[in-house]
């Protein structure tokens, strides 16, 4: 199996798994808009993403180290993954001693024992999670994703439609899901193998957090970047417009999961083809592959924003599709800059990854007091757009210093403005509108099926 097919079956195995859970916050908008108000969801909504905010302070961003040091050969996995709990047990003490200044934050008030466990239970399954992908076993990973998605499915109709419990059946549902999944992984990967207070090297131990822990900030401003935008419009202008750009955001979703689902598998192919004589065409191969499936799919969903929002959501929600385009293409950008991340990670240069990051949040939170005011939720977008392209250009620019990958920028441009185009077209609201989308689309396929299928042929060729 050559390194193109090694990448391409784990991306399907991963596939499996993470596809499914993943796109299970795409597939339930139906059940959530029908059980939950616009505000309802709006207050979920901003429970949620504190949660994901805590998670990596809580952790000290030791999951990213988890990843990276289990993949490294030279290091003891029983101290990898041991060093990996006890950063994760004490992480959660200091959150817990932080409660009477979260109790102070309104939403969070009244939900804080759900948030609680949400953390802690969502820290024990990232670690387990991974840790087995680390070690390679991907089916494993792929049927933890399948089990999750069954379970929340499942959860979800009976605290939101049988209970009636709203917001909090919604949190309920969430944790009990991830931990059931995370008790079936320590136990059908035998994780318990792998707890040994005495494999814990201190030396190893230092190298880990120094790489994990300016991912800290790292991840907070990527949330700022994700997610400030929700609690400023929640600030400026309620939690009902909050609700509308939650749901806008989940069509983008498709695109996030499906670079989230490359990535897993890259990071494993990423670190063993680094340092080989020819990494550099490696990575700038595959690169051309990864940006015109996005380009392609984003085109494609950009055409459809309308139909696909009439199909899912409720009329109340409805008006949200007109926020997708200009979030689209914000996610084709932060595609583009997690790829490159990639760079920082083999050269174990989470420093400028947190670097990279924070200039894009600062430019993010600037740009959403400067721009709700006037545009209202789409300053939002525009801001989140805005932030990413500026993340994508200062990687682009700085990731030549230690690899000499060929982005292809004429043709990064062009595809943008196609794009831009496409987003105009909806704006300007023709009679013939779709038609234009449909041409447009086509024609973006047609720019790219050579590239997509060289992909294809380097994958089934023997």
């Amino acid at each position: 199996m050559n390194r193109y097919q090694k990448l391409a079956s784990n991306t399907v195995t991963f596939a499996i798994g993470t596809f499914s859970s993943k796109f299970l916050v795409f597939l339930m908008l139906p059940l959530y808009t029908r059980t939950l108000s616009s505000a309802e969801y709006g207050e979920v909504d901003l429970v949620v993403q504190a949660c994901n905010l805590m998670l990596p302070i809580a952790t000290a961003g030791i999951m990213n180290a988890v990843i990276r040091f289990g993949l490294d050969k030279s290091v003891n996995k029983k101290g990898v993954f041991s060093f990996g709990l006890l950063t994760c047990l004490a992480g959660f003490s200091l959150l817990w001693l932080a409660k009477p200044l979260l109790m102070n934050i309104g939403f969070l008030a009244a939900n804080i024992r759900y948030a609680y466990l949400f953390v802690f239970v969502a820290a024990l399954h990232s670690l387990c999670s991974n840790f087995i992908r680390s070690q390679e076993y991907v089916k494993l990973y792929a049927f933890d994703g399948l089990l999750r998605t069954a379970l929340t499915v499942v959860l979800n109709i009976i605290f939101l439609v049988v209970l009636r419990m709203g917001v909090s059946g919604y949190l309920l549902a969430t944790v009990l899901s991830d931990t059931i999944s995370m008790v079936v992984l320590f136990f059908a990967a035998r994780l318990y193998r792998f707890f040994s207070l005495k494999s814990i090297d201190r030396d190893a131990s230092v190298s880990m957090l120094k790489y994990a822990l300016p991912l800290i900030p790292t991840t907070v401003s990527i949330w700022i970047i994700n997610l400030s935008d929700r609690y400023i419009l929640s600030y400026l202008i309620g939690n009902e417009a909050t609700g509308l750009y939650a749901i806008a955001y989940k069509i983008p979703t498709i695109i996030t999961i499906m670079a989230v689902i490359f990535m897993d598998a890259w990071q494993i192919s990423s670190v063993k083809e680094y340092r080989q004589e020819d990494g550099a065409y490696f990575f700038s191969k595959v690169f051309s592959v990864y940006s015109a499936l996005v380009f392609t799919v984003t085109s494609a969903l950009i055409t459809l924003a309308q139909p696909i929002t009439r199909v899912l959501v409720s009329d109340s929600f409805y008006s949200a599709w007109q926020y997708m385009p200009i979030l689209l293409l914000a996610t084709v950008f932060s595609c583009f800059a997690t790829f490159l991340s990639s760079i920082y990670m083999n050269e174990k240069k989470s420093g400028h990854v947190l670097m990279t990051t924070l200039v894009s949040a600062g430019i993010n939170i600037v740009l959403n007091f400067a721009l709700i005011p006037i545009f209202g939720i789409q300053g939002a977008g525009l801001s989140t757009l805005l932030s990413y392209l500026a993340m994508f250009l200062i990687r682009a620019i700085h990731s030549r210093s230690f690899i000499k990958m060929t982005l292809g920028v004429p043709w990064l441009i062009g595809n943008t403005v196609i794009l831009l185009a496409q987003v105009a077209i909806l704006f300007i609201g023709s009679q013939h509108w779709l038609f234009y989308e449909l041409a447009l689309t086509v024609f973006i396929l047609g720019l790219h099926i050579k590239t997509l299928l060289a992909g294809v042929r380097k994958v089934v060729k023997p």
